[in-house]
């Protein structure tokens, strides 16, 4: 698999807080790489790494297989574009002219693009409307515009739905899957909203106390809280075989107690298991919330 992010053991260092503590995350070529983590986990700190707005205290990344410690880093990160906290803007600027001063800043030899950049975003219509008198989504997705300056191949979203309403937060998401899936631009989002990501993102990485706990995909998360049945019997040994030879999918979990990943007819298994010799002591059904798998990683991580 082609990674465009790779980091390595990364550190940094306040005086006597750890806002990394050896970090090491994989960002796949073409994913929507959901980067989840309370307030305060380090989510920003990473991102700022990244952008070469803060130096780490000790690691390494590699940006399109280029070291953080190569003097070719800054070609590298060239190719990004980013909304860092907050979607830098000139308030008292109209859309068109933001991007033009952002054209001015890369040096691009003319302002072709812009009228398709506002376009893409859904601000083509905004005139000479100021910035200031933008709802909070329009300002997002102007930032989101600035970052696409240049066509960069990887785009950094800090917090992109922070304080939005429902009607904003949809657009952020239709442009982001929009950007992802017709340019073929990576994304790397930060949030600690996990519903929302889950409608976007195809890769996670749980990030606490400034370490990835965990890295999966989109289908491994699926499953790991899809729903179940959790079956207290007499013996999990006679539970497996009798489904088995149901095909049904489970895990045992210890000699008395087992998930089971389907709606089996209850009675039929009953009666199967009561022929072995095994009793049905309980049945729960058990569905984990995206936040519940998250809150449950985090406490195992910290035991």
């Amino acid at each position: 698999m082609e990674y465009v992010l790779k980091t390595n053991g990364l550190c940094k260092q306040y005086r006597n807080f750890k806002a990394l503590n050896g970090l090491s995350m994989n960002i796949p070529k073409g994913s929507i790489y959901g980067f989840v983590g309370k307030n305060g986990a380090g989510k920003t700190t990473l991102i700022r790494l990244v952008c070469g707005l803060q130096f780490p205290t000790s690691g390494d990344f590699e940006l399109y297989g280029v070291k953080s410690t190569d003097s070719k880093i800054s070609r590298s990160r060239s190719r990004i574009g980013a909304v860092v906290e907050t979607p830098s803007i000139y308030p008292s600027m109209t859309a068109e002219e933001n991007l033009k001063i952002q054209y001015r800043l890369l040096g691009m030899p003319s302002f072709d693009g812009i009228e398709e950049l506002l376009k893409l975003v859904g601000l083509e219509n905004t005139g000479k409307k100021k910035a200031k008198n933008f709802s909070l989504g329009m300002k997002q997705r102007l930032g989101i515009a600035i970052a696409l300056c240049g066509n960069p191949d990887l785009i950094i979203l800090d917090e992109p739905i922070n304080g939005l309403d429902p009607q904003g937060i949809i657009e952020v998401r239709e442009l982001i899957l929009k950007l992802n899936r017709e340019r073929q631009i990576t994304v790397l989002i930060s949030s600690h909203i996990l519903e929302e990501l889950s409608k976007l993102a195809t890769h996670y990485g749980f990030i606490d106390s400034g370490r990835i706990v965990k890295e999966m995909s989109a289908e491994e998360l699926e499953q790991a809280c899809r729903k179940c049945i959790h079956m207290e019997v007499t013996d999990t040994k006679i539970l497996a075989r009798v489904l088995d030879g149901m095909g049904i999918a489970y895990k045992i979990l210890d000699e008395k107690t087992a998930d089971v990943y389907a709606k089996p007819v209850f009675s039929r298994l009953a009666l199967e298991l009561s022929k072995e010799g095994c009793e049905v002591i309980s049945m729960t059904e058990h569905d984990e919330n995206l936040e519940g798998f998250f809150m449950e990683l985090v406490g195992g991580a910290r035991r």
